[in-house]
């Protein structure tokens, strides 16, 4: 009955049954599929807001699952060892995955599959958690874009085929081997009570996360590139937190959008062009994984960052108190939500790595502490890319002036009313609930005095300034 031995379809940030090439293959079988999560060495290494937001995902997987017939088999420990334990317990000879990018997975899956291979058995990898594979898109040398504008016009009128629909059923076993629970792993235990809070503004799961998409491309997508860096305006499509985890794929909608783009929607197009930026940042982290621990231009290396996660200045720019209305906005949208607006997020950075001189090391691994859609590879380069230190960076000498660019894209103080309890007599529950959802250890309370300036803003620009002209002399 060998050929009737089970499968093992190996669910990781591909948390969807439709449009998901792994799964199908593994159907296509024809034999039993077992679908599994590992808690392994790569999501055990989460940031608390990241690892929390997988555990609802999984959770709500599982239960999509057995609502058709099927199951998630949990198992916690080393990646090949749990692997390895299951197809021993089941009879399975193969094992079935999508593919990821970042060094962490690709070491964990090379390892997996060639040690597979040596016993005899099989692990069959998919595309899925990019439209472009980072290794099929060449330079005309070929090599690898260093580039984004290149990089776009190569890619923006390739055919990415069609988005597969979900499985109408998918085999069980004649017999289930034991799950954990995922109660038990505690994938929330960081958050501490910042949970009740972010957990207002999650959007889980694959049903929502299309739902999400057909209300941005009914509603929104026609004013996307006017109103995206309007951090008030309702204006972008919360996707990022989707595509993190696999709820949907990155195919479903990028032929979503061109089809909007040629039905006219002005601002499909910019859609589109957020949507590569992810491919891109992929396409480098590929390329060039150290990009998430060391400038992506050695000559950065030498630069004189302070290091300090926890100098005063640095503290307060976690806790939204730099006295920079705009930066606090940001950093306190992030406690509350999960989340942070694109153009909030680049000022916030800017502070910190330019006006505060930091090592932005030390903001992206507070982001990914923080974030419930980090991806490792989006925030990398969004950081390098402001810090000045990585690929098709900003400028060493464009610094964001928060209280300009406050007057310009928040003229009438709508995104700080929102976050920013201090100074209001009624504020609203978005600002109220900065402070139920911070550590209580920090002793903020929102009758507190609004702070003063941790550093005036001219004296922070010329101080970097001065910086880089001595770095690059």
């Amino acid at each position: 009955m060998a050929d009737k031995a089970p499968v093992l379809m190996w669910f990781r940030r591909d948390l969807r049954l439709g449009d998901n090439a792994a799964l199908a293959a593994a159907i296509e079988t024809g034999r039993p599929v077992i679908p599994v999560f590992l808690d392994d060495e790569v999501s055990q290494a989460l940031g608390a807001a990241s690892r929390w937001r997988l555990g609802l995902g999984v959770a709500h997987l599982g239960d999509r699952l057995a609502a058709m017939g099927s199951g998630l088999i949990l198992r916690r420990g080393d990646a090949l060892d749990c692997l390895k334990t299951l197809m021993r317990e089941v009879g399975a000879a193969e094992v079935f995955w999508n593919r990821l990018y970042d060094p962490a997975s690709v070491a964990r899956d090379g390892a997996v599959k060639s040690a597979l291979k040596e016993v005899g058995h099989q692990g069959h990898s998919f595309a899925g958690h990019l439209c472009f594979v980072p290794w099929q898109v060449e330079t005309g040398a070929g090599g690898f874009y260093k580039v984004f504008t290149p990089f776009w016009r190569r890619v923006k009128d390739i055919e990415v085929g069609p988005a597969q629909p979900a499985p109408a059923k998918i085999e069980p076993p004649q017999t289930w081997p034991a799950s954990d629970a995922i109660s038990d792993w505690n994938m929330g235990g960081r958050m501490h009570r910042g949970a009740a809070q972010v957990g207002a503004f999650v959007v889980v799961g694959e049903g929502a996360a299309h739902e999400r998409l057909d209300t941005f491309l009914k509603d929104r997508v026609a004013r996307y590139q006017l109103d995206r860096d309007f951090p008030a305006v309702d204006a972008t499509s919360g996707l990022s937190e989707n595509l993190t985890y696999g709820e949907i794929s990155p195919r479903t909608c990028w032929n979503a959008a061109r089809r909007a783009l040629y039905e006219g929607a002005a601002g499909a197009q910019h859609f589109l062009k957020e949507l590569t930026w992810r491919e891109f940042a992929y396409h480098l982290l590929y390329h060039t994984p150290h990009i998430q621990s060391r400038g992506w231009r050695p000559e950065w290396d030498s630069f004189p960052w302070r290091d300090d996660p926890w100098a005063a200045d640095v503290l307060a720019w976690k806790q939204g108190r730099t006295g920079e209305p705009f930066v606090d906005a940001a950093m306190r949208e992030l406690y509350v939500t999960g989340r942070v607006h694109n153009r909030a997020r680049m000022i916030a950075a800017s502070y910190l790595t330019k006006h505060l001189m930091c090592d932005w090391r030390i903001g992206m691994n507070w982001y990914a502490d923080c974030l419930i859609d980090w991806d490792p590879a989006s925030n990398a380069l969004g950081w390098q890319w402001v810090a000045g230190s990585g690929p098709d960076a900003s400028p060493y000498f464009r610094i964001f002036n928060p209280a300009t660019q406050a007057k310009k894209f928040d003229a009438k103080g709508r995104y700080l009313r929102t976050w920013i309890a201090e100074g209001q007599a009624d504020p609203p529950a978005t600002a109220r609930a900065f402070f139920q959802a911070i550590p209580k250890a920090w002793g903020l309370d929102r009758n507190d005095a609004y702070p003063d300036p941790v550093i005036d803003l001219a004296e922070g620009r010329n101080r970097a300034l001065a910086a880089y002209r001595g770095h690059r002399a």
